[in-house]
């Protein structure tokens, strides 16, 4: 009961904060008397290129299926070859969960892979984690070529924010304390579960799945798939730039730092990033690139819902053929 109430209470603050966060990027929208503010968003989807949009649909859908591919990839060593459709479908489930609970579609993707192949839950789950760590190595490569193209803005934009000035001595660091924390509770859950067969059978599959990476027949292609993946992303963003009037003056180096503060913001464990995306990008935008904050604004809005949307519709879809797989696979041979 009390860990229900906890779980609850945790999506309660995370919605909570989601709403704060949209409102006060709504906020900033100046409108005249008379005019609602989504009329503005309204008017800037108007205008948009549609053919740019679906270009960046189309990258988005092709960014999937890679990673799909990557993810088959990761379970080739454990002894589980799976189907590339199966492996897509599971995937877009996982992106239609993570909109609604964070971090969610991890397990619910692994889950539905069962359902469909019968691998086991706890080994693609430890491939899921070797494809968080690639990922998160490429955000730190794409923040690392951004503040290399603009490191004069971006310093200045994050010294407005307040990171980097003042005393930022600590005796301990954050990231010292939090390994210590995950040892620590690592060390505790085996002490305590060491006899405990079921346990030691979900450990010694993720660890099958976590080491997957080092036992691949090619592992250029994973590194090449992992960075093609973040150019399509980077393309995603480049296209929706050129979608829109006030956006597609901006060159390379600016569509790479906007990528840059997107991917930032949308590892933020929120759903689908709805709350961070819509504050930190429009205000880079404006101080950055000296953006009117209106167009700003509407432009992320229409973005990242438009990234939603794509995401949903690939989601239902997925869903729907996965359900009818299950259903058919349940039935009896004859």
């Amino acid at each position: 009961m009390l860990k229900t109430l906890r779980t609850v209470l945790q999506y309660l603050l995370m919605i909570a904060l989601t709403v704060v966060l949209l409102w006060l990027s709504l906020r900033g929208l100046t409108v005249d008397e008379g005019e609602n503010k989504m009329d503005i968003i309204w008017d800037a989807w108007q205008k948009s290129d549609k053919a740019w949009l679906l270009l960046m649909a189309l990258v988005a859908f092709i960014s999937h299926i890679i990673r799909a591919e990557r993810w088959r990839m990761l379970l080739v060593p454990t002894g589980n070859r799976v189907k590339l459709s199966n492996s897509f479908f599971s995937l877009m489930i996982g992106y239609l969960v993570n909109l609604a609970v964070p971090r969610g579609g991890e397990v619910s993707r692994c889950y539905n892979l069962y359902k469909l192949e019968g691998t086991p839950v706890e080994v693609s789950f430890g491939t899921v984690v070797v494809e968080r760590i690639a990922d998160v190595l490429c955000l730190l490569i794409v923040i690392l070529i951004a503040f290399i193209a603009e490191w004069d803005k971006l310093m200045e934009f994050l010294g407005t924010l307040g990171i980097g000035s003042g005393d930022t001595t600590f005796r301990v660091p954050v990231w010292a304390i939090i390994t210590l924390i995950g040892i620590v509770g690592v060390v505790v859950v085996l002490y305590l579960f060491r006899k405990n067969e079921k346990l030691l059978k979900i450990i010694s599959g993720f660890k099958e799945g976590l080491l997957s990476v080092f036992r691949l027949e090619n592992k250029g292609r994973f590194v090449f798939y992992s960075l093609f993946i973040w150019f399509l992303y980077f393309l995603m963003s480049y296209c929706v730039i050129k979608a829109f009037d006030t956006t597609s003056h901006l060159g390379f180096s600016a569509v790479l730092a906007v990528f840059a503060l997107g991917a930032i913001a949308m590892a933020a464990p929120l759903p689908g990033g709805t709350g961070s995306y819509h504050t930190i990008v429009p205000l880079g935008m404006v101080m950055l690139y000296n953006l009117p904050k209106a167009d700003a604004i509407a432009f992320v809005f229409i973005f990242h819902g438009w990234q939603t949307l794509t995401m949903i519709a690939g989601g239902v879809v997925s869903l729907i053929i996965s359900y009818w797989l299950i259903r058919w696979k349940k039935q009896p041979t004859k």
